[in-house]
């Protein structure tokens, strides 16, 4: 069938005639074209619409795994234009006057195009834009997964630029503004689809110094050096903010669940079904050492973290919190009789 490799021969639908296409590349075409060539094929090769040209394969989209290779040129009417995107916005988020309205943010559907291109429903991708402004790639993100049941993740950075003229609504950065437009974009997805139960919470994160106290000592008074450092952690700091610090430093994802239980009086946290178990608390009495402990223990034991025995969970106390060592080390000690043996102070 074949003359030689600068020869190409296929046979047409109608017969058996063998057709000669000269190409000084054909030997490449070749090993493409060849199962194709046979009689009762289904008209894969074309060639050309005045039948003279280079052939080429025809394959359906179904055949394709990664899908078709997307059109450079997008117009307004597949993904939106600024106008369509400022009517989102003003839809979505009530500005106290005209002056802080985005004259050009982007248009959810430009940014779910985007998401159909570079993500998969079901790879729970990350997605991150690092200028956040109106908030428009989480809407996004949340009108996709409760189109295509996605599991897409999505985090955005806003820089806290003043945002003047908004003081009415309690607005002083662009960065809130994102926040009100995320809010109304979840509730409104949800009711759009009742069926749909897709994660459309967010937790909201400002960069700031570490909650633990740096050593920084005074050569010419080291003893008010001493007493300044008798809390290792700064003042004003929340209980949220060492907790969420903890995570970063252990490695843990920001969005992990986060329980809370009183015991003896003291807030105690589970991050991560207790791969994590905190209690930040500024005052732990000698009596309230032996109750807290013990409902420590049942509560991991109920929560049942994965790991190796014994050290599957870390145990987080404020030091300064302890009356003496005395109560430090009791607690410590009732917390490894019982398999805890990771226990660490701050």
């Amino acid at each position: 069938m074949w003359e030689n490799q600068q020869q190409l021969a296929m046979y047409t639908a109608e017969q058996k005639n063998m057709r000669l296409v000269q190409n000084s590349g054909a030997d490449r075409v070749v090993d493409l074209l060849r199962p194709h060539l046979k009689p009762g094929t289904d008209k894969r090769i074309w060639w050309g619409t005045d039948g003279n040209n280079m052939p080429r394969l025809k394959r359906f989209l179904s055949e394709v795994k990664s899908g078709r290779v997307p059109q450079t040129l997008w117009t307004y009417g597949e993904v939106g234009h600024t106008q369509e995107a400022k009517k989102e916005l003003l839809a979505a988020v009530t500005f106290p006057n005209s002056d802080v309205v985005f004259d050009t943010p982007k248009p959810t559907r430009l940014m779910r195009r985007i998401l159909q291109l570079a993500t998969a429903p079901d790879s729970a991708d990350l997605v991150v834009d690092f200028f956040a402004g109106t908030g428009t790639t989480m809407d996004a993100v949340f009108a996709q997964n409760a189109e295509d049941g996605g599991k897409r993740r999505c985090i955005l950075v806003q820089l806290p630029e003043p945002l003047n003229g908004a003081t009415a609504s309690g607005w002083k950065t662009i960065a809130d503004v994102t926040r009100a437009r995320i809010l109304s974009a979840g509730k409104r997805h949800r009711k759009a689809d009742p069926l749909f139960t897709g994660d459309t919470g967010f937790r909201v994160f400002k960069l700031d110094t570490s909650n633990i106290r740096a050593w920084n000592p005074k050569p010419d008074d080291l003893e008010a050096t001493l007493l300044d450092h008798q809390d290792h952690l700064l003042e004003g700091r929340s209980e949220a903010d060492v907790l969420y610090e903890l995570l970063l430093k252990l490695g843990l994802d920001l969005c992990v669940p986060i329980e809370k239980r009183s015991i003896k009086g003291l807030d105690v946290h589970a991050v991560g079904g207790g791969v994590l178990l905190a209690c930040l608390s500024e005052k732990i009495t000698r009596d309230q050492v032996e109750p807290l402990a013990q409902g420590i223990i049942a509560w991991h034991k109920e929560l049942a973290p994965a790991g190796p025995i014994g050290k599957e969970s870390t145990c987080v106390f404020r030091d300064s919190a302890f009356v003496d060592d005395v109560a430090k080390t009791n607690l410590a000690a009732i917390l490894n009789q019982h398999g805890i043996q990771n226990v660490r102070s701050l």
